[in-house]
């Protein structure tokens, strides 16, 4: 199967940056593409984007699908006396994989180029060499002269991209940044021009997930839905340096079905939304993965203590590297995520 067209939506999502608090560009994409697809859209206060798709039955349950929009960055926090930048991390970044990458600063003046450096390895001592640099000890080198001049190019509070690039890679696998969890925001757009059911179905690209679940957490109020899934992605454990106990979920096996993340700290998924998953992919055909994960967690567990609970899931396409700016994930994955939730809610009376 081909992915040429869909590759191209996915690029443009991963290729749009959007940090957390700073969602617009993504949610105007997520706009023009279910405009004529939907009933209503409408953007709340938090700037979550919510997509009503009507059901066939008004007496049919409502679904909500949370895809967070937000992807990790950087934000300026201080520009010294020679005009190099400090700044903050927005989500969760290992300081490892920041030393020499290129950004992008966001200003009102348009977007500014800059490298991230530290104090080079020729004048760093033997055992300094060993250790993972933290983020506080680096800088952004924009070019400035001194101060004057950098801030008349960034300000502070201006957001930070990770300056990289889309690639297609052979068996249908993808590289970028962003995947997390733009992957989940194209999987979300497409269930809605897909499903036909008598539910209700919202499609909500939420906002903040990266730094607390925070939109994820006021649209589920607003909704109040009868049911609920987080549509995200899941580490891929087949690759060196990690033990298939580790991180079982691998990428060309289709989507990891959640039953427990954090440990239980986050969700535990209650058996009718497991039953309704497993089961249909058992029916359908349609491969999938258990999880039970110890690590993190994402937009369900806000999502499943709103009010006075709802019953959610979470279903999440397995990437290699998340959190870099070379994540991978496969295309094939992403078709069977489609694919079963759209299935699952086509099932529902």
């Amino acid at each position: 199967m081909s992915f040429e067209k869909e590759i191209k939506l996915v690029e443009e999502l991963c290729m749009t940056p959007g940090i957390s608090g700073f969602e617009e560009k993504i949610a105007e994409i997520i706009k023009r593409e279910l405009k004529d697809v939907v009933d209503d859209i409408e953007t709340d206060a938090m700037g979550n984007v919510i997509a009503t798709k009507k059901g066939s039955s008004k007496k049919g349950p409502k679904v909500m699908l949370a895809s967070h929009m937000d992807e990790i960055g950087l934000m300026v926090r201080y520009i010294d006396d020679n005009g190099y930048i400090k700044f903050s991390t927005i989500g969760g970044i290992n300081d490892q994989m920041l030393m020499n990458q290129t950004v992008v600063v966001h200003s009102k003046n348009g977007d500014v180029t800059g490298v991230i450096g530290s104090k080079p390895p020729h004048i760093t001592k033997p055992e300094e060499r060993k250790k993972v640099v933290p983020f506080d000890e680096m800088f952004i080198d924009i070019g400035a002269k001194d101060k004057e001049q950098a801030e008349e190019m960034v300000s502070i509070g201006n957001p930070i991209t990770f300056k990289s690039w889309f690639e297609a890679f052979p068996n249908n696998l993808i590289m970028s940044k962003a995947l997390d969890n733009r992957l989940g925001c194209y999987v979300m757009m497409e269930v809605l021009k897909r499903v036909d059911s008598k539910a209700t179905v919202y499609g909500v690209g939420t906002t903040q997930e990266e730094v607390g679940l925070k939109g994820a957490k006021v649209s589920s109020y607003k909704l109040n839905p009868d049911m609920a899934f987080a549509l995200d992605v899941t580490l891929s454990g087949d690759h060196p340096g990690i033990k298939p106990d580790e991180a079982p979920v691998v990428i060309g096996k289709g989507p990891a079905v959640i039953l427990i993340d954090a440990s239980g700290r986050g969700i535990i998924t209650p058996k009718s939304i497991r039953d309704l998953l497993i089961g249909t992919g058992e029916n359908e055909e349609i491969p999938f993965q258990l999880e039970v994960s110890d690590g993190g967690t994402t937009d369900g567990t806000a999502i499943h203590l709103t009010k006075e609970g709802i019953p959610t899931g979470v279903l999440s396409v397995p990437t290699r590297y998340i959190h870099t700016t070379v994540s991978i994930a496969s295309m094939e994955d992403v078709e069977n995520t489609i694919q079963l939730i759209v299935a699952a809610i086509n099932s529902l009376e």
